[in-house]
């Protein structure tokens, strides 16, 4: 890891600047802070309370924003009596553990941290991708508590912005970006993150956190004018557990967090970009975490899943009886064998529930897991959220015996400071044992992934399962995610139906599911939606009638070497290229409206590369899983008109 200070000064010469900076604060109210770009500023004023603008070029994105923590009744930023300033720039080349968009991240930024009387200090941080700030506390108390935060995010005028509104703060937080006007979001209206504002001239603004430990995550609420501000779930005195999995919040106290008096709190963010397709490459969540908590990385794996919950487990044409026991498992376990699939999944249904430790009659776990290492697959476990904390230790050490690679948790729903703490737990101890995490259930986990390498994907999404029992996960919705929910980490989507319909074809069917969309605009969703743990949720009998679309579905990776995004305009189509090793592949989705795009190749390197390339067939838009493979050459210098069907796609892979 090389780490570069860009500074022209002598070292003395820097030193003697700093320690200006700093006398001088004290009598200074204003900062100014610019990206190493310079093109995006934050001005910070100090007087009567901190408060902050973000400007793109010189135009306001923000103004007059302000920023307060209540500690033990006492509020900080509000007239503060700045101590001291200082000024720093840092620039370093990460490599992270598990490729997710990038084989390497430039971390650049300038950043001002302004240290106040009473024992506090505010950090601004100026990225090339936005711009951030949080408080850091050395009180002399050992614990506090936290009563609120406020976060006021003002808006110059009216804006549109994609709303991921909630019903409570009980929630699977799998919800749609549905753009609605600032000034129309009542403040009773709540909404997950990111939030994604449209500021004009090209500019989007996606709101968002990082760095949440030890403290609840934030949501949004309406202010019946051009601005957002945070709110956060209270700390729980009182639970009360409906069956096995809906833990909820019957009596919560005053404040939000109990915790220590001397630490870093949470980064609030806006990521910034100037064209709709670099929210698909802006890092800015990854940046801002806490790095990583493991040394030994070496044996997380990423890689594809052959999934069960979502096919009901519809095997056919075999001799035994398909459902949840040991021989419908060893066949997914030779369908993983056969393609190269690093993983496969035992979803609900495999312990009796409320005990994590119970498996079910029909399935010899350890006769399972012995065939699985026989045929170099690994094994995951999906649980219940509750049921694994109360069990946590036993079962962890029960599975690392019997060889299990990862756990799938679900159902936590809240994300107060207490489920915080628990994602942080679980993490740690599956490291532990050389287990995988993939949180579904919530959505706040999926900003952790650089502080936790082993949580290798999470959901918090409205993924393909919703197509069981509605048409709400369809290509407008699918389109939308990109530039909304991925901004904050890897997305659950689980993609790969291979029972695909149009709008007057689709029924949601719970035990026999199909998708909303083309053949095509499924393919696709492998090379645009990133999960480094990346499902093929189908039945492994369907694949297997589908030779064809497994020459791509069988080699095409979860995680990537360098990512291009082509073209792309957020809820209406995405064109990305990405590479792996050698290969490159390009994804290209559409909402309901027929296109045609125009790939260019010149992110190729020099010489000539075979591409098979699968696209909508000609009568795709009333027969949704028709499509056609094509395979011809191409070159840096190749131009290629596609064409997409409504709601279609287009995929290819490119190899030397």
């Amino acid at each position: 890891m090389s780490i570069r200070t860009h500074n022209s000064l002598p070292p003395l010469t820097l030193l003697a600047t700093m320690l200006t900076i700093a006398a001088s604060a004290s009598a200074q109210s204003s900062f100014d802070l610019r990206s190493p770009d310079n093109r995006i500023e934050i001005r910070i004023r100090t007087v009567p309370v901190v408060r902050y603008d973000v400007l793109l070029k010189g135009r306001a994105l923000l103004q007059d924003c302000t920023l307060s923590l209540d500690v033990d009744h006492k509020t900080l930023g509000v007239d503060p009596k700045v101590h001291t300033a200082k000024k720093r720039s840092y620039d370093q080349t990460l490599e992270p553990a598990v490729h997710q968009k990038f084989a390497k991240i430039r971390e650049n930024y300038n950043e001002v941290r302004i240290e106040m009387d009473g024992g506090y200090a505010v950090v601004f941080r100026a990225y090339n991708e936005g711009a951030a700030y949080r408080f850091e506390t050395s009180l002399p108390q050992q614990q506090v508590k936290i009563y609120g935060e406020e976060v006021k995010l003002n808006f110059p005028g009216d804006a549109t912005v994609f709303y991921p509104q909630e019903d409570s703060m009980f929630s699977h937080n799998e919800r749609k970006y549905v753009p609605q006007r600032l000034k129309e979001i009542d403040p009773a209206f709540i909404a997950t993150m990111p939030a994604v504002v449209d500021a004009g001239e090209g500019a989007r603004l996606a709101i968002a956190e990082s760095d949440v430990e030890d403290y609840p995550g934030m949501w949004l609420h309406g202010t019946n004018g051009p601005a957002l501000a945070g709110t956060f779930p209270h700390y729980p005195l009182k639970e009360k557990l409906e069956k096995d999995r809906d833990l909820r919040v019957v009596e919560a106290a005053d404040y939000i967090a109990v915790t220590s008096g001397t630490r870093t709190f949470p980064w609030r963010l806006v990521g910034i970009v100037e064209r709709d397709g670099d929210l698909l490459t802006n890092q800015l969540v990854w940046l801002l975490a806490k790095p990583p908590q493991l040394q030994d990385t070496s044996w997380i794996k990423p890689g594809k899943v052959a999934w069960d919950w979502w096919n009901f487990n519809n095997i056919y044409g075999v001799d035994f009886k398909a459902g949840i026991n040991t021989q419908t498992y060893k066949y997914y376990i030779d369908f993983a064998a056969k393609y190269g699939l690093q993983y496969i999944i035992l979803d609900e249904g495999w312990y009796k529930l409320g005990n994590v430790l119970e498996v079910v009659p029909e399935i010899n776990m350890e006769e399972l897991t012995a065939y699985a290492k026989e045929k170099n697959v690994g094994v995951i476990l999906w649980v219940i959220w509750k049921s694994l904390d109360d069990q946590l230790i036993p079962a962890l050490d029960q599975y690392a015996k019997w060889g299990i690679k990862g756990i799938k948790v679900d159902f936590m729903q809240r994300d107060d400071q207490k489920l915080i703490n628990f994602y942080y737990k679980v993490c740690s101890e599956t490291a532990k044992r050389k287990m995988l995490v993939d949180f579904h259930g919530g959505q706040k986990q999926v900003t952790m992934t650089r502080t936790w390498p082993n949580m290798i994907s999470g959901e918090g999404v409205r993924g393909m399962e919703w197509s069981k029992w509605s048409a709400d996960s369809e290509p407008k919705h699918n389109v939308t995610l990109p530039f909304t929910r991925m901004f904050l980490g890897p997305m659950d989507y689980t993609p790969g139906a291979m029972r695909n319909a149009t709008r007057t074809t689709f029924a949601p069917i719970h035990q026999q599911p199909m998708a909303l969309g083309t053949r095509c605009h499924q393919l696709a969703m492998y090379v645009v939606f990133e999960s480094p743990l990346q499902m093929l949720s189908d039945s492994p009998s369907n694949y297997l009638r589908e030779p064809e679309a497994m020459e791509f579905l069988g080699p095409v990776p979860s995680v990537w070497d360098d990512t291009k995004v082509l073209d792309g305009r957020i809820a209406e189509y995405v064109l990305v290229a990405r590479r792996n090793g050698n290969d490159w592949y390009v994804g290209a989705m559409t909402d309901w409206t027929a296109r045609e795009l125009e790939v260019d190749f010149s992110f190729l390197p020099d010489g000539n590369f075979s591409m098979d390339a699968y696209q909508d067939g000609t009568n795709a838009n009333r027969m949704a899983s028709d499509y056609k493979k094509i395979s011809v050459q191409v070159n840096k210098s190749t131009k290629l008109k596609i064409k997409l069907a409504p709601g279609g796609g287009w995929a290819a892979r490119v190899h030397p």
